[in-house]
């Protein structure tokens, strides 16, 4: 029984990751950044990580959002996303705080697997402002260049 139990999961895990894969490999290099705002890349002394949160291209928070975020807002929801997705271990939340908007959010992601030859992870983003809270969930692949783009 646990034998049989063990063979099914592992054939379980073999299809999510081959559906995953063929998600990742739909990437392509022209993504649509139509949530971003223009200044967010054009900020007079943004560092070089504005290539990792354009690629990020809004984040999973943002189209759920709406225009509820402004450029702040976004900036940090961003950061908080890739720096939960690159560096925060399992289940630890990144919060972020724009004292200005009143808005607030947190990102916890996931165990890191492989999809190919891409890390990814599943990630939870909750964003806490007037009403009740907006929670999103997604899932990000890494690209050798270390950049974490959404899947789609």
């Amino acid at each position: 029984m646990l034998h049989s139990l063990q063979h099914t999961t592992k054939f379980l895990v073999v299809i999510a990751l081959g559906a995953l894969a063929g998600c990742a490999s739909s990437q392509t290099g022209s993504s649509t950044l139509a949530m971003l705002p223009a200044s967010l890349s054009s900020e007079r002394g943004q560092t070089a990580d504005n290539a990792f949160l354009t690629a990020l291209n809004g984040g999973i928070i943002a189209p759920v959002a709406g225009n509820t975020l402004s450029e702040r807002d976004l900036r940090k929801a961003l950061e908080a996303e890739y720096n939960a997705l690159e560096a925060a271990p399992v289940g630890q939340s990144v919060a972020w705080t724009n004292e200005r908007s009143g808005l607030s959010g947190e990102v916890a992601a996931a165990q890191a697997y492989q999809v190919g030859s891409q890390n990814c992870r599943q990630y939870t983003h909750t964003l806490r402002g007037s009403g009740q809270p907006i929670v999103a969930r997604g899932t990000a692949c890494r690209s050798a260049e270390g950049t974490w783009t959404p899947l789609t």
